[in-house]
């Protein structure tokens, strides 16, 4: 079954965000079978949130252990300091079968 994480970023110095963290997390995600579905910036908080102008990122994955062996990889832990003190995150994983 697959899994998203969703990730809501409020993005401090966007051009040291892109340069480094982003370009580094892509060819992570791609290398390890996930996708990004989803990648836009400028959201508008319509409820809740944490701060203006969030930029959300949705990457599917083959299953939950995919997404999990990508976000507790030593590979990522190295690649998610380059956003320390330039981008504040929130991160959600779910399943991707739903039942209505």
């Amino acid at each position: 079954m697959p899994a998203y994480l969703f990730v809501t970023c409020v993005i401090h110095d966007r051009a040291a965000f892109m340069a480094g963290y982003s370009v580094k997390a892509a060819e992570l995600t791609k290398a390890m079978g996930g996708r990004y579905v989803f990648l836009r910036p400028g959201g508008e908080w319509m409820e809740g949130g944490f701060g203006p102008g969030a930029s959300m990122v949705v990457s599917e994955w083959p299953s939950r252990e995919a997404a999990k062996a990508f976000w507790n990889s030593p590979e990522y832990a190295e690649i998610k300091t380059l956003r320390e003190g330039i981008a504040d995150a929130q991160v959600l994983l779910m399943d991707g079968e739903f039942n209505f």
